[in-house]
């Protein structure tokens, strides 16, 4: 009778022990696939980073200062796009994409490549145009939450300035209006406003659209 007891009582020690060491392999499981996704995580933000700077060396940058006025006003050139605010963007082909121009974050020392049209695969790479134009104050650009893309988008504060020079060089300024999360659905929202510049990305659970609403100004914010 007793020696039956006894193998009862080693028969649940030996449970509990597997269940024990089941329990703790899971756990270390759980650590190795957290740390997997942030070591893969970083290196794709960096990867980002990479090719964003390795194309926008190649775009025009930032005009420093407005041109000089000529002494005849009727001698001054007057761009593509005022004549007609309609035309299509110009392109830059790199690398098998179409670039419209740079998007310039100078508080968030961003510099940034726009691609003409947004797809999953091209937001891997750059920021992407997702609708609008700048000729026609409904531009709006979409980006990945890459911390060297838009990961820092929620920094940003009423009053900072944004600059997208296009592909022919032309440079225009934007003041930041204000930030604002909006859900995946709200589509019309989105792209259907009054702000003449809109920068979104998701937040880090991926449910909401952290979006920046900037004005077009004349002149850089000194």
């Amino acid at each position: 009778m007793e020696n039956s007891r006894n193998r009862q009582t080693i028969r649940k020690n030996r449970g509990r022990s597997r269940r024990g060491l089941c329990m703790m392999a899971a756990g270390f499981l759980l650590i190795a696939a957290a740390l997997s996704l942030t070591v893969y995580n970083l290196w794709d933000d960096r990867r980002a980073d990479i090719e964003s700077e390795k194309v926008v060396g190649q775009l025009p940058g930032p005009s420093p200062a407005a041109p000089p006025q000529l002494e005849d006003p009727g001698e001054q050139e007057i761009p593509d796009y005022i004549l007609n605010p309609k035309m299509d963007m110009p392109v830059m082909e790199i690398d098998g994409n179409d670039y419209i121009g740079t998007l310039s974050i100078p508080s968030l020392e961003l510099s940034l490549p726009v691609m003409s049209e947004w797809s999953y695969p091209k937001l891997r790479i750059a920021p992407c145009r997702y609708t609008g134009s700048a000729y026609q104050g409904n531009f709006v650009i979409a980006a990945h939450n890459y911390r060297t893309h838009f990961g820092l988008l929620g920094d940003l504060n009423a009053g900072d300035q944004v600059e997208f020079t296009d592909t022919d060089g032309n440079t225009f300024f934007y003041e930041v209006g204000e930030v604002q999360v909006l859900e995946p659905t709200a589509i019309e929202e989105m792209v259907e406003s009054d702000w003449d510049l809109s920068l979104f990305t998701c937040t880090l659970g991926g449910r909401t659209r952290l979006t920046v609403r900037c004005k077009k100004i004349e002149e850089p914010i000194l």
